[in-house]
């Protein structure tokens, strides 16, 4: 960090399992990647190239060995996997991923009609090579799973290899564990969370407010994804109290100073 600060949250540390923050890139050019990293490759564990937009971005080689140049592993969206998926096209999807050394795969199905079995199989085939994230939620709207389903296939998709699952919200934030309006299911989320631990999950959650209501119930090394690249830094002070949503909530101050007096007579004191 560029300067010392006492009792902040203790941050997992890159390589980590815990605290990841995937990153959504929807078409940046190389020198928009090469002025990322050089800023925030530090708090970037992944990036996913959105949906398929891989397939009409100009320089993509270039751009994905930037990514791995800095560290951060790049994987392709999961509706590109679909996309070849329906087409019966999974084994040119495989060569695709050798050809620029992508080591993590996402298999979903939030778009296209896939049984549960067939997309475990899938991803027991792909374990095999390939750090899968598996993607559970629907894409449309309209259509809810009740938490018992969500618990069900999460934990079988896990059996399956899965490396984490990811909660789908696309990247409005609007779907699956969020209403249309952006707000949260939280019941769901706990369901979820009562069953499986947070650290096999992948919460999308593209919104400030959804990060913020993440962090503060799971803490700072919570997993996030579809993280817009402009928003890194920012998620990274609220994971670290260092912006206002978070301030109060991963500091106690001692009783004896005077902000640690306010504090408790005005009840702030988030960790009593």
């Amino acid at each position: 960090m560029s300067f010392p600060l006492k009792n902040l949250p203790q941050r997992s540390a890159k390589p980590r399992s815990n605290g990841i923050t995937l990153v959504l890139d929807k078409g940046y050019s190389v020198r928009q990647v090469e002025d990322f990293v050089e800023v925030c490759s530090n708090h970037v564990d992944i990036v996913k190239l959105g949906w398929g937009t891989s397939y009409v971005t100009q320089g993509l080689d270039e751009k994905i060995k930037t990514y791995q140049n800095a560290g951060i592993p790049v994987y392709f969206g999961g509706t590109l996997f679909e996309a070849y998926l329906m087409r019966n096209q999974l084994s040119d999807y495989r060569k695709l991923m050798e050809k620029y050394e992508i080591t993590h795969v996402e298999v979903s199905n939030g778009t296209i009609l896939l049984s549960d079995e067939r997309k475990q199989a899938i991803i027991r085939e792909l374990s095999k090579e390939y750090t899968v994230y598996s993607e559970v939620g629907s894409k449309n709207p309209n259509e809810i799973i009740p938490p018992y389903k969500w618990v069900k296939v999460i934990q079988e998709e896990l059996n399956a290899g899965s490396e984490k699952v990811i909660c789908e919200a696309r990247e409005s934030g609007t779907v699956g564990m969020f209403r249309p309006n952006g707000e949260i299911r939280s019941g769901l989320i706990e369901e979820i969370t009562d069953q499986i631990p947070t650290e096999n999950l992948l919460f999308e959650a593209p919104q400030k407010a959804q990060q913020v209501w993440f962090i503060r119930k799971y803490g700072s090394n919570v997993n996030l994804g579809n993280i817009p690249p402009e928003e890194v830094i920012p998620l990274e002070t609220l994971r670290l109290g260092l912006r206002g949503d978070t301030l109060l909530d991963f500091y106690s101050p001692d009783e004896e100073t005077e902000l640690g007096q306010v504090m408790k007579n005005n009840g702030l004191n988030n960790q009593e």
